[in-house]
């Protein structure tokens, strides 16, 4: 009676989808091992069987998350959001440093991400907030939810993993848009991101790429001028709050005042943080948003991963070159080719079809998942279900869009196909909460 319990909490079309995905990973994984004189990549020798290793164990976590009812996880999830705070803290200090960054802790070859896991603790996390609040002021509930959420990039930007960081922007959005919080508040997120992203680029637009001063960002470069506009912004709100209150009863005034107080105070924001992001930004970092704009500008060293991809990608047209027979992969001219680069391969040796089949994959889980949050009774279980979308949805839209050149590389892996463990395993217990969400929809199993 047990096992037929078990078996019905387990979504079908979503297992198909990912043990698909998984199998795909997992032979292009041993593809990108292969050089094309036959022989194996000494550091990618075990990939596919330390890959094979982990999916067995994913597949387990899977059942037993979809077996597990989530709501009891409300009991103690404070505490487990803490210990991984704690934990990424502890990493940032004491982990094993790799490409620049201390985010793994382990013994020699073995290791895992706590970044990783933290996207779950902080969806579950989140979601029971969301729950329990729903009484409260909606300003109150937006700005308690904005510091649990940069509580949570801070304890990984300490690392410092930017990718991993980025990740749970999307993930605060979907939940707060599914959790009712009001747009004017997500587009205060939305519009300080976005803002400070293109005030961090343009500065390295102009110094690596145009290497002239360009008058229209002189706001950006210059720290007098852009020091007086942040000034000329502060007094604009302050007279914007002062005109709010002094003519609230007036509904043509009131709107305007707050309206002009609203987007000066996204633009202060964005202009104060904006220089802070450019200072921290590492080299490697900084290269990677120059090459993001113009690859040309390094094709040699920065620029040669995107450019590779693309002629990979090329390569490969409609049907691709054949499995194993990839041009690109097995001269080795793509770097972290099993990682996050690994849709570069499958494009080259199986085409645009191949691509075809992969992107439908991906898509299936997300719209199963969108059918789930839909479906759900349960309002901690649809928060969680939308954290989940979200870290998919950018995870996929960030991959492809890196490897085809149109998103900067962040380092961001291709869920089930990329090689590693932590993200192979996180994805999984993903899934396998949202089959919790869908058997228990109803509320009352």
């Amino acid at each position: 009676m047990k096992k037929i319990k078990i078996f019905s909490t387990i979504d079908y079309i979503l297992l198909g989808c990912v043990l698909a995905l998984t199998a795909i990973g997992i032979a292009f994984i041993y593809s990108a091992s292969i050089l094309q004189d036959g022989s194996v990549i000494p550091a990618a020798k075990f990939n596919y069987i330390k890959q094979i290793f982990w999916a067995f164990a994913g597949l387990v976590l899977m059942v037993s998350f979809a077996a597990f009812d989530y709501r009891k996880t409300e009991r103690y999830i404070f505490w487990v959001f803490i210990f991984f705070i704690a934990l990424n803290v502890f990493t940032a200090k004491f982990g094993k440093k790799i490409n620049g960054s201390r985010s793994w802790l382990g013994i020699g070859p073995f290791g895992i991400q706590p970044a990783e896991f933290s996207k779950i603790v902080f969806i579950f996390f989140l979601g029971w907030y969301f729950n329990t609040s729903e009484n409260e002021k909606p300003l109150k509930r937006f700005l308690v939810s904005l510091g649990i959420l940069f509580l949570q990039v801070i304890s990984v930007m300490l690392q410092p993993d930017l990718g991993t960081a980025l990740v749970f922007f999307p993930i605060y959005l979907f939940m707060s848009f599914a959790a009712g919080i009001e747009y004017r508040y997500i587009g205060i997120v939305l519009g300080i991101g976005l803002l400070t992203i293109i005030f961090t680029m343009l500065p390295l637009w102009q110094m690596h790429i145009v290497k002239a001063t360009v008058p229209a960002i002189k706001f950006l470069t210059e720290k007098r001028l852009r020091t007086i506009i942040i000034i000329a912004l502060i007094a604009i709100i302050v007279i914007g709050i002062l005109g709010y209150f002094l003519f609230n009863r007036n509904p043509f005034f009131r709107k305007f005042f707050y309206w002009v107080t609203y987007v000066c105070a996204i633009l202060m924001i964005a202009m104060v943080i904006s220089p802070v992001v450019v200072k921290k930004l590492k080299n490697y970092q900084a290269k990677r948003i120059v090459i993001f704009i113009d690859p040309e500008t390094d094709p040699l060293d920065a620029g040669w991963n995107i450019l590779r991809a693309k002629t990979a990608i090329g390569i490969g047209g409609p049907i691709g070159l054949g499995f194993m027979k990839g041009e690109q992969s097995h001269k080795k001219f793509i770097p972290e080719q099993g990682t996050d680069f690994i849709f570069s391969i499958l494009a080259e040796e199986w085409g645009f079809l191949g691509g075809l089949l992969v992107f439908s994959l991906l898509l299936s889980i997300l719209l199963r998942i969108v059918h789930i949050i839909k479906t759900s009774s349960n309002k901690y279980g649809m928060y969680i279900s939308a954290g989940i979308f979200g870290m998919f949805f950018f995870h996929i839209m960030e991959n492809l869009g890196m490897v085809m050149g149109l998103m900067p590389i962040t380092g961001i892996p291709l869920p089930f196909l990329s090689y590693g463990g932590s993200s192979l395993l996180t994805n999984m217990m993903a899934c396998g909460t949202v089959m919790s969400v869908r058997y228990r929809r109803f509320n009352f199993m």
